[in-house]
């Protein structure tokens, strides 16, 4: 399997090499609130992205390296796990329905609030998509049967192994990613670093001098 994640991670990280020549400053509002998916990632510290870097930047590569753990958790959890995945069947099928704004976002915006921030200077937002997809939920529906103490406690277990799983694999992927620094700081360098600096000059020649 760890032949596996490195290819993934391989094409993950060409992929994201594709994307960042498009990023520019102007594209990307920035958000006052913390990103739970970025936040003390230890994917930034294996590809040796530090807090300098905008975070749409390092989001767009820790989305995909996430969708890599994801993936293999669920394979693993298909593969393994019958009760977990009956379980995640199951109530995907139960509750479906209805709007959801962030369902096929691109990586680099996967994880966020697909609403911007308020501005307390602007006018109200006439709607929000969090709003359309709560005004579009269908009825609650049923309970689902309930379950037996064993089939409980086997979940739980189940619950355990896909978490242990998870964790190994992000392991593999920071490994994995470790091999790719060089390629990421190419590009950042290449195409992040000049942009930032051109908005700083283009800053400081607004700045009055002090009197």
């Amino acid at each position: 399997m760890a032949g596996a994640i490195d290819e993934r991670v391989n094409a993950a990280v060409d992929a994201w090499l594709r994307w960042v020549p498009s990023w520019s400053p102007g594209t990307h509002r920035a958000r006052a609130r913390l990103c739970r998916r970025c936040t003390g990632s230890p994917l930034l510290a294996a590809a040796g992205l530090t807090s300098d870097v905008p975070h749409q930047v390092t989001h767009a590569l820790v989305s995909r390296m996430q969708r890599i753990i994801d993936r293999r958790v669920d394979e693993f959890t298909a593969e393994q796990l019958p009760a977990l995945h009956g379980e995640l069947a199951g109530e995907e099928l139960w509750s479906a329905g209805g709007y959801d704004p962030t369902e096929g976002l691109a990586p680099e915006y996967e994880g966020l609030d697909p609403d911007p921030d308020p501005d307390d200077t602007e006018q109200p937002f006439l709607f929000t998509l969090a709003g359309l997809a709560e005004e579009s939920r269908p009825a609650p529906p049923l309970p689902r049967p309930p379950l037996s103490q064993e089939e409980k406690q086997r979940l739980r277990r189940e619950i355990e192994l896909a978490d242990a799983q998870a964790e190994a694999t992000g392991r593999e992927v920071c490994f994995a990613l470790v091999a790719h620094r060089t390629r990421i700081e190419a590009a950042i360098h290449r195409f992040v670093e000049p942009q930032i600096q051109a908005m700083l000059d283009e800053l400081s020649q607004h700045l009055e001098p002090p009197q």
